[in-house]
């Protein structure tokens, strides 16, 4: 997917950006022209401030999307993903626990071993986030756990494909 959008965006860099940023945040485009985030409208001009670009230049990237088949049937059916503790969990007096994990993306079983090494240690967990690795250079997996969690990143650098982890 995301080499298809570089494709078509490549001789337009605000449009791309613009393309990314709809995809990092989970908003939809409407067959109305109109951004959504769920259900609630996102105004061009807002969405532009934030690039630091024209809104026009929203609205061409819009339009450019709905004429494209493929990225249509994509961006009109995106959906945010909900709530992220990540932030929370970073505070010192969290009563989450957080662990980040940088791996080789194209690596299976990943986060069933870490699953596993977490659930070892008795603790739940809350919240896995993962990064596209098309639309991120260097992806993370994130991982919120209902308690702080004891400093286990020898068990987790076992594991094959993890480069560098993080405990909070």
């Amino acid at each position: 997917m995301w080499n298809e959008i570089k494709e078509i965006f490549r001789k337009k860099p605000k449009k791309l950006l613009v393309v990314r940023t709809i995809l990092e945040l989970g908003l939809s485009i409407g067959n109305d022209e109109k951004i959504y985030c769920g259900e609630i409208e996102i105004p061009y001009s807002k969405l532009a401030k934030a690039l630091s670009i024209d809104r026009r230049v929203v609205i061409n990237t819009i339009k450019l999307i709905l004429e494209h088949e493929n990225l249509k049937k994509i961006f009109i059916r995106i959906k945010p993903a909900g709530p992220s503790f990540e932030e929370i969990a970073k505070q010192p007096d969290s009563k989450f626990g957080l662990v980040e994990i940088s791996a080789d993306p194209n690596t299976v079983g990943i986060i069933a071993k870490v699953s596993e090494i977490i659930a070892s240690e008795g603790v739940s967990i809350r919240q896995i986030l993962a990064q596209d690795p098309e639309l991120y250079p260097d992806p993370k997996l994130t991982i919120i756990t209902e308690k702080p969690i004891t400093d286990i990143t020898k068990k987790f650098l076992e594991v094959p494909g993890i480069k560098k982890v993080s405990i909070f």
